[in-house]
């Protein structure tokens, strides 16, 4: 592709014609090597998924795997609303709570398995977050915050009320789907069930980054006014992705009730899970595919990690507050594009676009006239060209 040259003269300059020259190299093709990279990447870090309830040393840890999975899931479902829009929800918890209870009580009082119980449930919760959406969607930046708050703490009550419902304080026992199975073999059927469904919401993550309807949702997070000028439908787009983004958390939670299978609403509609959701998608990178996976990576092991060292104390939440204070501080973008852009930085700088100013273009044409025969202005003469009365100052920059 050859270079591209555009000028703009303006007469008020007098004689000296003023240009602007922008100058566009031609376009260096893309090394494979990046992809092949982040594909071994990829693979790599199946096998180490797959592979480890086989390496797990104690069923302890194959536990904790199984909790970082289901971190993994959630931060990834409110990946859906919160990377795309730009909306951030600390009252996602409440789609995890719905989840996991709809699950236990389709059990309880329909006597239906667990997984269809399951897929009932999730699709109750799809249903709930439509009028939901549509009415918290109205609202913007804090105000969205703070109606995802309401609606979380609203449920808790509701659902710590409702005694003769739902168990109360006192919890809600949920039927294991595999009541033969040890509890390693336990671990292990729910570890892959997780990964299945992490994969599932990654692939469909992936496949609305880059299509047009995720086009439109990022313009949205970039500027929802001029999307909605430009004749995006906001309203819609963004409910679309919040439904999928409640789907997707209540697959989770629905998946946890059938592994943990004791349910306590203080824990399922806690403020904190949907901040530890926004946490992992921040630490990891909401931009990006495996953002929050990193990020529920980093979290989670953290998170399990003081429990162990600091019992039933609190430390672990001073410790989470302080990792999201440095990620805000120091990594906005989540660590992901943090690397990448570090990586940049010692890549040799490719300028795909040059600037050259009237002033600097007028002085590389005088110099190139006194160096050079006129040719070009004779040959226009011959050929019946009307005489230029400015050819001496004539702003055109040759690139070959």
């Amino acid at each position: 592709m050859r270079n591209v040259s555009e000028r703009t003269a303006s007469a008020a300059l007098g004689p000296a014609v003023t240009e602007t020259v922008v100058v566009v190299p031609d376009t260096p093709r893309r090394s494979r090597w990046p992809r092949l990279v982040s594909l071994a990447l990829v693979v790599i870090g199946a096998a180490l998924v797959l592979s480890f309830p086989f390496v797990a040393p104690n069923p302890y840890i194959l536990s904790a795997g199984v909790v970082i999975l289901n971190y993994a899931v959630l931060s990834t479902g409110w990946n859906f609303m919160g990377g795309f829009t730009g909306y951030i929800s600390l009252g996602h918890a409440a789609y995890f709570g719905l989840g996991a209870y709809g699950t236990g009580l389709i059990v309880k009082y329909l006597q239906l398995p667990g997984f269809v119980a399951w897929v009932l449930a999730a699709l109750l919760v799809v249903a709930v977050s439509i009028p939901v959406g549509i009415a918290a969607l109205r609202v913007r930046g804090a105000s969205f915050v703070i109606v995802s708050i309401a609606f979380v703490l609203i449920l808790l009550l509701v659902f710590q009320s409702w005694r003769e419902f739902t168990g109360g304080s006192e919890g809600l026992i949920v039927p294991r789907p595999f009541p033969d199975l040890m509890r390693p073999e336990h671990h292990r059927v729910f570890f892959y069930l997780f990964a299945a469904l992490l994969a599932a919401a990654l692939v469909a993550w992936w496949i609305i980054d880059r299509s047009k309807f995720g086009t439109a949702l990022k313009s949205i997070r970039e500027d929802e006014d001029k999307a909605r000028s430009l004749g995006v439908p906001t309203t819609r787009f963004k409910l679309i992705a919040y439904v999928l983004s409640a789907l997707v958390t209540a697959l989770g939670g629905g998946l946890y009730a059938l592994w943990f299978g004791d349910l306590d609403p203080i824990f399922q509609f806690s403020i904190l899970v949907g901040s530890y959701m926004v946490l992992m998608a921040l630490l990891g990178g909401v931009r990006h595919l495996f953002g929050p996976l990193l990020g529920a990576l980093v979290v989670g092991i953290a998170l399990e990690y003081f429990k162990l060292e600091f019992g039933d104390t609190q430390f672990h939440l001073v410790a989470a507050g302080l990792l999201l204070g440095v990620v805000v501080l120091f990594m906005p973008d989540g660590v992901i594009p943090a690397v990448r852009a570090l990586i940049d930085r010692f890549r040799p700088q490719q300028t795909s676009i040059r600037d050259v100013t009237a002033a600097e273009l007028l002085e590389q044409n005088r110099a190139a006239a006194t160096s050079e025969p006129r040719a070009g202005a004779s040959s226009d003469h011959r050929a019946g060209a009307a005489p230029d009365p400015h050819a001496d100052a004539d702003n055109r920059e040759v690139v070959r």
